[in-house]
């Protein structure tokens, strides 16, 4: 795989570039393997789409439609810096005969404007407002795509991963709480060829930080509202500090707090059911009954509803990790990381967040190649038969023990398994 773009390059005929990406596309659904010269950045995104079990023939489904989609949009924070994204886009989309769209963390659109005809095409593949384009649903997209992986994300043409998606090219990037760093969304520009060009993911990436910096102004800190503090990494039952209580939450309590400090704009019922519970026998009245009793063990006014959401905001550990990460600071990150989040929870929202952040913290730390971060790691409960991470470690600091234990991961990976197995 190279990171190269063909398309970019000078002399490229972008037409010619479709083409090498569609028959790459179907080499990979067809055998399951990438070949060159598909982006590192697709080819992940296309892997992720396959786990998810994403067809190539699919569409976007519409999730909210008429007086939900209003009361959503009404609520949602990115309403009140759509007045600056349509002022810094709406003129570029509309002379282009583009499209400006901006999704939730969910990755459903919750504004599509633009050139009328543009939108009615757009339209035929349900990308409107309402519709779900999160990347597990319809596979790579820029707007999906850039709040899976909290960076800016450019597809052109057939790197999408939807057949019918594939004569659109579009940018976007991800829009962060200025106060939490959560995400809450993405900006993004959809259109024809006219985009394949580096300045379209500057200038989403421009536009989204210019919206942060907008809601940091209409957002300050309100006195006597200091942010919680929560503890979850390493630890099977969260630590809550608020108001000068120290609370320790149940295991289901830790990850629905977990959960709702991730999605600060607020969880259906029906998305914490999902979340929370391998068994779909679950009933919502088991859902409620946990809500209810949290609400009495953080106290009134901390948990309010449609959608769940937490009343005061919280800092969490393991948002700390992710917001160094994301600025480079892997020491930083690698200092705070305490062991991975609710180790012992199943719940499978958790479980997957608690693999995006280890595998992002170490795959930072192999990148930095730093002596000391990997074998911190290494020799750590979670690191000891990391094989990525010996490897990287005996690279740059070859002791005795490092090759040892090496030599030890090596061997057991190539050992026949047992009769039976």
């Amino acid at each position: 795989m190279t990171d190269s773009w063909l398309a970019l390059e000078p002399g490229t005929d972008p037409a010619e570039r479709a083409r090498t990406l569609r028959r790459a596309h179907e080499t990979f659904t067809e055998a399951g393997t990438v070949p060159r010269p598909v982006r590192a950045v697709v080819a992940e995104s296309w892997r992720r789409s396959v786990r998810a079990g994403v067809g190539p023939d699919g569409t976007a489904s519409v999730e909210l439609t008429d007086g939900d989609l209003g009361a959503y949009l009404a609520e949602h924070p990115l309403a009140r810096v759509m007045p600056l994204v349509r002022e810094l886009m709406g003129t570029f989309a509309a002379d282009g005969e583009h499209l400006l769209a901006v999704c939730d963390a969910h990755g459903r659109l919750l504004w599509v404007e633009g050139h009328p005809a543009t939108r009615r095409r757009a339209g035929r593949m349900n990308f409107v407002p309402g519709a779900r384009w999160a990347e597990s649903a319809v596979g790579t997209n820029a707007p999906g795509t850039a709040v899976a992986v909290g960076r800016p994300v450019q597809v052109f043409a057939a790197e999408h991963f939807i057949r019918r998606v594939q004569p659109w090219t579009c940018a976007a990037a991800p829009v962060h709480d200025p106060r939490t760093g959560r995400v809450l969304g993405a900006v993004d520009i959809t259109g024809g060829d006219g985009l394949a060009h580096p300045h379209s993911l500057g200038f989403v990436q421009a536009v989204a930080r210019a919206a942060e910096s907008q809601l940091a102004l209409l957002t300050p800190e309100r006195p006597g509202t200091e942010a919680a503090e929560l503890s979850a990494l390493g630890r099977d039952q969260a630590l809550l500090r608020t108001d000068g209580r120290r609370v320790r939450l149940s295991r289901r309590h830790s990850e629905i707090v977990v959960l709702l400090a991730h999605h600060p704009e607020g969880m259906t019922g029906d998305e914490l059911l999902c979340a929370l519970y391998e068994d779909e026998r679950v009933t919502p009245v088991t859902l409620r009954a946990e809500l209810a009793r949290l609400r009495g063990v953080l106290g009134p006014g901390r948990l309010v509803s449609r959608p769940y959401r937490l009343a005061v905001p919280v800092e969490s550990d393991a948002t700390v990790v992710e917001r160094r990460l994301r600025a480079g600071a892997v020491t930083a990150a690698a200092t705070e990381y305490a062991g991975p989040l609710l180790p012992g929870s199943r719940a499978p929202a958790v479980a997957r967040l608690r693999r995006r952040l280890a595998d992002d913290l170490r795959t930072a730390l192999i990148a930095s190649g730093d002596p000391d971060l990997l074998a911190d790691w290494a020799h750590a409960p979670w690191g000891e038969d990391d094989l990525e991470v010996w490897q990287a470690l005996a690279a740059v600091r070859p002791t005795a023990v490092a090759r040892s234990r090496l030599a030890a991961l090596e061997s057991e990976l190539t050992a026949p398994a047992p009769n039976g197995w």
